[in-house]
């Protein structure tokens, strides 16, 4: 790590758009912490380049390598990383210093002609490049007696509405943090309730890591640390792990703070695993104690993983990710 207090801190962060964005809030926060200043630097991931679907290039993971590559390199000092991107096991080497506080996780339609999920016409063409959206918008539509055909896409948010608006698809569906982040959030027509649609494990949250030798910019970091945050997304995390499922598997998860009155008293976390067409789900939750350490909250998502793959979770996962 550099070490003058007038040596800019290197932050590592991938080339969208998005990424840009949501790494300049955390630079910001960083610079008012620390009092140094924090240059953005710019690296390519695999994920980025590559044209394939996620799914078949692995999925988890493709993002993220290119920037643990260089804090181990001592390229930069810390990098910020969509937690839904991050895979579920933690290299001994680094840290995630910081959970910041999560923006909206749930999923958001961005359809033509203003029309929410509901109002789309019968056979409409629905853009995601996400097997868990696949599976649970092809189960809503069944529930509302209604057929979509979802088509696999690739791209960043303008390439994605993109089609919407050249009239290739009806609608696509991305993750609303990504368009808040972006200053884009009036464009969704329609934000999909958790109710009906479970995001991905950690969708909406962000993860700043650096290596574990950084003790002092660990404890720097720490003060953006968001303690609820940090619960909910490890025990949806732990789930995923549990089912041993990478982010290319349809799986959703949600884990949200049960208040009485003022105080936060009891967590729940809700899993989704189906099958593409829709047919099949196994959805399930429990409520507990809101976690009070890393150990609990795991336990927690250990505990659901366990009940679903009783009731056949692993049999509609298709091919596990190893």
């Amino acid at each position: 790590m550099n070490t003058r207090p007038d040596q800019p801190l290197r932050l590592g962060t991938r080339r969208s758009k998005l990424a840009m964005s949501q790494s300049g809030h955390v630079a910001d926060a960083v610079r008012e912490v620390t009092g140094r200043p924090v240059e953005l630097v710019e690296i390519t991931t695999y994920g980025d380049v590559s044209r394939e679907h996620l799914a078949q290039i692995g999925g988890t993971g493709v993002f993220v390598t290119a920037l643990r590559d260089a804090l181990l390199r001592g390229e930069v000092d810390f990098a910020v990383h969509s937690l839904k991107d991050l895979p579920t096991t933690q290299p001994d080497d680094l840290v995630i210093a910081a959970m910041p506080r999560r923006e909206d996780a749930r999923d958001a339609l961005v359809a033509r002609d203003g029309l929410t999920f509901e109002q789309l016409p019968d056979g409409a063409r629905i853009g995601t490049g996400s097997p868990r959206r696949t599976a649970q918008l092809n189960h809503l539509a069944r529930t509302l007696g209604k057929r979509i055909e979802t088509v696999p896409i690739r791209g960043n948010v303008d390439t994605r509405i993109g089609f919407v608006r050249d009239g290739e698809l009806d609608a696509v569906v991305l993750a609303a943090a990504g368009l808040n982040r972006i200053g884009r959030g009036d464009e969704a027509t329609d934000l999909l309730s958790v109710d009906s649609i479970l995001p991905a494990p950690g969708q909406g949250a962000l993860a700043v890591e650096c290596p574990a030798s950084s003790t002092d910019l660990i404890a720097a970091l720490s003060s953006l640390d968001d303690p609820h945050t940090r619960a909910a997304v490890t025990a949806e995390r732990s789930l995923l792990a549990a089912l041993e499922a990478g982010c290319s598997a349809p799986v959703g998860a949600f884990a949200d703070l049960l208040a009485d009155g003022r105080i936060v008293n009891e967590m729940r976390l809700r899993g989704v695993v189906g099958t593409l067409d829709g047919s099949t789900l196994v959805q399930l939750s429990t409520t507990g104690p809101v976690p009070q350490s890393y150990d609990e909250a795991m336990a927690l998502g250990r505990e659901l993983a366990d009940e679903m793959l009783a009731k056949g979770a692993a049999g509609l996962m298709g091919e596990r990710s190893l």
